[in-house]
Order: structure tokens, then sequence, then C-alpha cells
């Protein structure tokens, strides 16, 4: 017999008029969206609503239905922090409040919005256990607790790009190592269990968990081989796994050359073994950035290529039933620009990518 906790944890997610959907009906209602990059995350973009809006309203009259809004908590910029060394959240910071404002004007547009716990490097270079787990799990029970009562449109990523401690490509700590990996599925774990402690529409609300080496979704299999080791071990059908890709780094990263695109088929096959293995495991998959980006020569990404990585990538991620969420910063690997008081988008990508 099922107990109790079982049986919460089974209990859909309830969006207003609408059937329950679970993580796998999520991920595929959320289709196609954006990063609103550069943002919450570092402060190279504002953060006032009165720009913000302008960003999502363009995305949102193209078809968008979700936005990804990356947030940094812990680690300061421009001298300022959203939360103390306890993780303790400062509600009264002007950027927590544009947050705020963010989250809930995309879900007047009827969005699925994404707000996580972003670079937090505090705790990827300096991981060491439980000292790091209680200051974490008292982060994410305050965000969850500051948006308790928002739409269930509302989700929760628990850390982006887990790396350094818990495993990178070029690091110390490479992501295959056993030790990252299962400190890697551990933070996922105290993040996933903080937001649940927090009760009422948090205890099913849909909760993303991200691989190590970067995000990246190679990662999948090895990070979780069986659903068992899943956030709540494998009982929650309110997850979704995010996954990352700039593959193959020397074609996808700011300073990549279009002559190392390795050609559409390459890129399905990756693509299409991962989404096999998350449907091994019956969760939702979210490809939560990816991108080409363009550190000079910004026209270049006006190209025949980059065109087809972009379009070949939606195109499968939205096949499979999954979400596609390219990563857009205004910058290198910006997909929009500004024109006359709001934003455009360049080269014509984003209509090319929307269903």
């Amino acid at each position: 017999m099922l107990s109790v906790a079982t049986l919460v944890l089974f209990r859909p997610v309830v969006t207003s008029g609408a059937a329950p959907l679970n993580g796998i009906e999520v991920s595929k209602q959320m289709g196609f969206g954006f990063n609103l990059g550069n943002c919450f995350d570092l402060g190279i973009n504002p953060t006032a609503l009165t720009d913000v809006r302008k960003v999502i309203d363009l995305y949102a009259g193209a078809g968008a239905k979700h936005v990804r809004i990356p947030v940094t908590w812990m680690d300061g910029f421009d001298g300022k922090h959203l939360a103390d060394a306890s993780g303790n959240i400062n509600v009264q910071a002007s950027r927590f409040m544009d947050l705020k404002a963010a989250v809930r004007y995309a879900l007047s547009k009827n969005l699925y919005v994404v707000i996580n716990a972003h670079h937090e490097h505090w705790l990827k270079r300096s991981y060491s256990g439980d000292k790091h787990d209680s200051i974490f799990a008292n982060l994410w029970k305050g965000i969850a607790t500051q948006f308790s009562s928002e739409s269930p449109k509302l989700i929760f990523e628990v850390l982006n790009e887990p790396e350094d401690v818990f495993g990178s490509w070029g690091g110390y700590v490479k992501p295959y190592d056993a030790a990252a990996l299962t400190k890697t599925r551990h933070i996922n774990e105290v993040g996933y269990k903080a937001i649940r402690a927090t009760g009422g529409k948090n205890a099913t609300r849909i909760v993303m968990f991200g691989m190590n080496g970067q995000g990246n979704h190679s990662m999948l299999a090895a990070m979780y081989p069986t659903r068992d080791g899943l956030p709540g071990a494998g009982k929650d059908a309110n997850i979704i796994a995010t996954l990352h890709t700039y593959d193959p780094w020397p074609f996808c990263g700011q300073d990549g050359k279009l002559s190392e695109y390795p050609g559409a088929d390459a890129v399905v096959k990756s693509l299409r073994g991962v989404l096999a293995h998350a449907k091994k495991l019956g969760i939702g998959v979210n490809y939560g950035e990816y991108g080409v980006g363009r550190k000079e020569q910004q026209s270049d990404r006006d190209s025949g290529v980059v065109r087809e990585y972009y379009r070949v990538v939606t195109k499968t991620v939205l096949e499979s039933g999954a979400s596609a969420t390219p990563w857009d910063d205004r910058g290198w690997f910006g997909l929009i620009e500004p024109k006359d008081a709001g934003y455009r988008f360049k080269y014509g990508l984003v209509p090319e990518m929307i269903p």
C-alpha cells in the first residue's frame, strides 16, 4: 500500500482552467521559450519591469510559451547580494522586488516561468558537506516561501550548471568522477527537499534539476542511470530534468568557428540519445540552454550553418515532447537587439524556431 507521503508526491500539478499536469506534460506544454539572461543573474541588462516587459512581450507575441529567469542570490554583483551568507533573502532589495514584478508579469501573460539559483560560486567552488547543505536548504526554503502563493506555472530550478567541486570538463574534478556525481545528486536532493518542505503549492510545484559538467545533457545517463536515483527517489511525478548543450563547443562557443559545425545528423543523434534515456527514466525534459556565440564579428551568426543548428536543436527537442529554451543574453549569445524604444529579433532566428 502507498503511504500518505508517496500519494502526496504523486499528486499532479493543477493549472487554472486545465487538467492536472505532471512533469512530462508540463515540459511539453512549455514548448518554445527563452532565457532572460544577464539580467537578474549578472546585472548587465536592466532588471526594471519597464525594460523586462518589453523583452517578455516580444517573445510572447511571437508565440513563446515560457521564460527562464536566471537569478544569482548569494554571489554579489555591483556590490549587492540578494541573500546573506546564511542564505536569508533580503526581500527589500530592489533586484528582488524587480524579480517578483517580472515573475508576476510573465505569469500574467500566461507563460510558464522558471526561476533558479544560477551562478552561486560560493557553493560550487567551496562545497564541503553539511554546512553548505544547510545554507543552500535555507536559501531555497526562503525562495519557495516568498513565491509560495504564485501560480503552479511558476517552476523552481534547483541549481544551474553544477560545476567545480561537482565536476567540470576543464576543472580539477571531472564530471564522471564518482564523488562528483554523488555530490551533484545530493545537492539536487537538498534543494528539492527544501522546496517540498515549505508545503502548500510547493508540495506539488514542478521542480527542475540539472546535471554536472556545466549542465551538459551528455551527463544525464551517468547522473541518473535509473529512476530511483532521481530527486524524491523516483516517486515524484512533478520533476523535470533541465539540460544544456553547447556541443560541439569549438562551433558553439563565443570563440567558435563555423567550420567546426558537425552537421545536422550529428546534432540530432546526440540529442536523441539523451532524450531516449529521459524517456526510459519517465521524466520530462527542458533544454534550458543552447545556442551559438560570437565574441567578435556578430554577423557570423547570420549564416546557414548557424541557422540550421538552432532549427535542428529546437525541432528535435520539441518533437520529443521536451521544451526548448535557447540562451539569450543580448550579448555574445544575443537573439534580440534594441529597436526604437523596444527590441526586435536579430537575424530572424527566433521566428524560425517557433512552431
